[in-house]
C-alpha cells in the first residue's frame, strides 16, 4: 500500500499555516505526518479539526485510559493501520493491558477488561456498529461516568470515525516495520467477531 499523499514538508508551509504546524508538532508523535499530512492541504479545516481533537485528546471529561480504548475501537473497526499504531504506545502509558489490547486487536472482544472499560467497550461498539445504544447501556453509561463524559466520549467515537477515514482514504501506513499490522478484515467480519 503507497500513501497517496507525499509528506507534507515544513519548510513548505506557507507562512501564516506554519503556526498551526508548529501547535501541531508540539503534541503530535507523528509530526507532520498521519492524518496531519492530509489535513494540513486544507490549512483552515486543519485549524478547526486540531483544536478539536486537542480537546477530545487532552482536555476531555473522558479518563485517558478509556479514551484511547475509543480511540483503538474506532481503529480496529475501521482497519486503520496508523491510527492503531500510534495510540497503541499512548493506550499502554494511559494504563490500558497489553492483554486487552492484543484481543482486540485480533477482533475479539476482550475477556480481561475492568468494569469502566467493558461499559466504553460496550458503548462505542453498539455505537459504532448499530449507531445505537440501547437504553440500559445508556442508562449504565450516564450514571457510571457522568452526562458530560458520555457526550465526550461520543463525540470522540464519531471523530475518529472520521481520523481513521482520512488515515485509510489517503492509505497512511505503519511507519514502523517491526509493528504488527491490524488484520484487514471486512466490515461483516468485524461487526460479527466485536459484537459476540
Amino acid at each position: 500500500m503507497t500513501e497517496r499523499f507525499t509528506q507534507i514538508a515544513y519548510e513548505s508551509l506557507a507562512p501564516e499555516v506554519r503556526p498551526l504546524a508548529d501547535d501541531i508538532l508540539r503534541v503530535s508523535s507523528a509530526g507532520l505526518g498521519g492524518p496531519y499530512n492530509a489535513l494540513l492541504r486544507s490549512p483552515e479545516m486543519a485549524r478547526r479539526a486540531f483544536d478539536f481533537l486537542d480537546y477530545l485528546r487532552f482536555k476531555t471529561s473522558v479518563n485517558l485510559r478509556l479514551n484511547e480504548l475509543a480511540i483503538l475501537i474506532q481503529a480496529r473497526i475501521a482497519n486503520a493501520q496508523f491510527e492503531w499504531w500510534a495510540h497503541e504506545r499512548i493506550a499502554r502509558k494511559a494504563g490500558l493491558s497489553d492483554a486487552l489490547m492484543r484481543e482486540l486487536q485480533q477482533c475479539q472482544r476482550p475477556q480481561s477488561m475492568q468494569a469502566d472499560e467493558r461499559l466504553v467497550y460496550d458503548y462505542c461498539v453498539q455505537l459504532s456498529l448499530n449507531h445505537r445504544v440501547p437504553d440500559d447501556l445508556w442508562q449504565e453509561a450516564v450514571a457510571q461516568m457522568g452526562e458530560q463524559a458520555v457526550v465526550d466520549l461520543t463525540v470522540l467515537s464519531g471523530t475518529y470515525v472520521m481520523v481513521s477515514m482520512l488515515l485509510n482514504a489517503t492509505q497512511v501506513g505503519i511507519p514502523d516495520g517491526n509493528a504488527e499490522p491490524l488484520q484487514v478484515l471486512s466490515p461483516l467480519e468485524i461487526r460479527q467477531r466485536l459484537l459476540a
